[in-house]
């Protein structure tokens, strides 16, 4: 549990050339989603919480491994229902965030070329649902925290996804499992350190829209400019 599985079964193959992967994996925030460099670190600001001694306490006993993951994420949004978080505060924190440019026309052109697409994030399901509502249609895999809501809109519960961080390659290697496939098969694109992991075991990695200087420096391609498309000149 923790995590979404789509898969959607595509037999579309290029009539000229060939894949060079089977599979891509995006990160979100950063990435397909511009706007937002980390959704916690975003709402916790617009809720004043960023420097809360409790938000500082659960992050660092997180890191050191005092509690699990989970046990994170509900501790912070145990916090932030504190300062008022909802479904429409969130929504309201997170009004800069839009679709990166060209994120439509990259998805929709590496469908037709044949690609399984997965979602390896530590985001959160009510951004992607707001900002690409169609997403179940376009990834076969999304691996993201799922937030629930009651009916008005409190926060339930978080179902917490075990791949973020340095299990983000976890999940790779899960997808992989499934597929039938090699991870030198699979093209992986994200922004910051906490993609430093999957990125070290993926066969082709782009830093794109980077804040990390590692990752830049062990991608195979780092692309600056804020342009999807600009990925599938290497896909």
């Amino acid at each position: 549990m923790g995590y979404l599985i789509f898969k959607n079964y595509i037999n579309y193959k290029p009539e000229n050339g060939y894949m060079k992967y089977d599979l891509v994996i995006f990160d979100l925030d950063g990435t397909i989603i511009d706007g937002v460099e980390y959704i916690w670190k975003t709402i916790h600001e617009f809720l004043g919480i960023e420097d809360h001694p409790k938000r500082i306490e659960h992050r660092d006993k997180f890191m050191t491994k005092e509690i699990s993951y989970y046990d994170w994420a509900k501790k912070d949004l145990d916090l932030m229902v504190e300062y008022g978080a909802d479904r429409a505060k969130i929504l309201e924190s997170l009004k800069a965030a839009t679709v990166m440019n060209g994120a439509h026309e990259t998805l929709k052109e590496l469908k037709k070329r044949g690609y399984k697409l997965a979602i390896i994030s530590g985001s959160m399901n009510v951004l992607l649902e707001e900002l690409l509502p169609e997403y179940k249609e376009v990834f076969d895999y999304v691996f993201i925290n799922k937030i629930f809501f009651d009916e008005n809109g409190k926060i339930k519960d978080v179902e917490a996804t075990p791949f973020d961080m340095e299990h983000k390659k976890t999940g790779l290697l899960k997808i992989c499992k499934i597929e039938g496939i090699k991870p030198d098969s699979v093209a992986f694109v994200g922004d910051h350190k906490n993609d430093l992991e999957i990125a070290k075991i993926a066969g082709f990695t782009i830093s794109f829209n980077s804040k990390s200087e590692e990752l830049n420096k062990i991608a195979d391609v780092v692309i600056e400019k804020k342009d999807l498309t600009e990925i599938l000149k290497y896909l």
